[in-house]
């Protein structure tokens, strides 16, 4: 049975999907978004943030007491690529520093519609170069993300791949949007529980995101995406999501490939339900488990 916190929780997101269905301008979303998620993490004692350039993609460290500096999560705020920012997200990666017990530097990633596909995935690549560059060693990073940052973390794997480039350890998918046509069975079956995301939302998300390019291009939609040599993921999803089965399915096309994937299902949960970590302990709990997932991992 959900705690009481988690319902409580609940009244917040129909308030805030509400409040984004009254927004009249994409400026006025981002607004608002920025306001609520003010309130969803509680802001976490011991912890330091700091802006930070990497390699003309802004960015913000956030830095644990105590935490180890050599160790980084890479971390891809969600907002259907086109509200959410590092800044609204800084209570939660400061949550997610203290937790695992490292550094997490959260990416200002371009926005649609301004910056449509493939905005978004240079500018995540283009930081864990960055990171690359600054000496820290594949086998201390991973990437994670929420929502549309969860299958940003996904493309952005998929991306350094064909890139070439040397793979972090692993990575995190929190309720990740990997289908850009929208089809999941879920969207029906959780259509009358899922409080923040539509498929209607997420429809004009969609084609904000992509203006007009393919909707399976495996670096916007990864779930068509050629999951060879991905490292270990960790994919979290509440059962209450539209979004629910770009996650089942996702899972399964990775495990199909030969990847290690962890899939946590979280009973009445909504979506991005971690955000509310230091509010409600379902997400202090799910929060834990992604830091005794990676810690070993990241050799913490």
């Amino acid at each position: 049975m959900a705690s009481e916190q988690a319902n409580e929780t609940k009244e917040l997101m129909r308030q805030l999907s509400e409040s984004a269905g009254k927004a009249e301008s994409v400026e006025e979303q981002r607004a608002r978004f920025e306001m609520a998620q003010g309130l969803m993490t509680a802001r976490p004692a011991g912890v330091t943030w700091n802006e930070v350039d990497a390699s003309g993609v802004p960015a913000i460290w956030a830095d644990p007491e105590d935490g180890s500096m050599d160790h980084v999560v890479l971390y891809l705020h969600g907002g259907g690529y086109v509200i959410g920012s590092a800044t609204g997200s800084q209570h939660f990666t400061g949550q997610l520093a203290k937790a695992v017990g490292c550094r997490v530097l959260s990416v200002d990633y371009r926005l649609a519609p301004e910056h449509p596909h493939p905005a978004a995935v240079e500018d995540s690549t283009a930081t864990y170069r960055w990171l690359l560059d600054q000496g820290y060693g594949t086998e201390s990073l991973a990437i994670a993300g929420a929502s549309a940052g969860g299958g940003l973390t996904i493309s952005t794997l998929l991306k350094l791949r064909d890139d070439g480039v040397a793979l972090p350890t692993a990575g995190v998918a929190i309720s990740p949007w990997v289908d850009m046509e929208i089809i999941g069975e879920s969207m029906v079956t959780r259509k009358d529980v899922d409080i923040l995301i539509s498929k209607e939302r997420l429809t004009d998300w969609a084609e904000a995101f992509l203006a007009g390019q393919d909707t399976r291009d495996p670096l916007a939609a990864p779930l068509y995406g050629n999951f060879d040599c991905i490292p270990p993921l960790l994919v979290q999803v509440g059962d209450e999501e539209t979004l629910l089965d770009d996650s089942t399915r996702m899972a399964e096309v990775a495990g199909s490939a030969g990847v290690d994937v962890s899939l946590e299902v979280f009973p009445e949960m909504q979506h991005v339900f971690q955000l509310f970590t230091g509010n409600m302990p379902e997400a202090d709990e799910a929060v834990a488990r992604i830091a005794a997932w990676l810690g070993p991992r990241l050799g913490l």
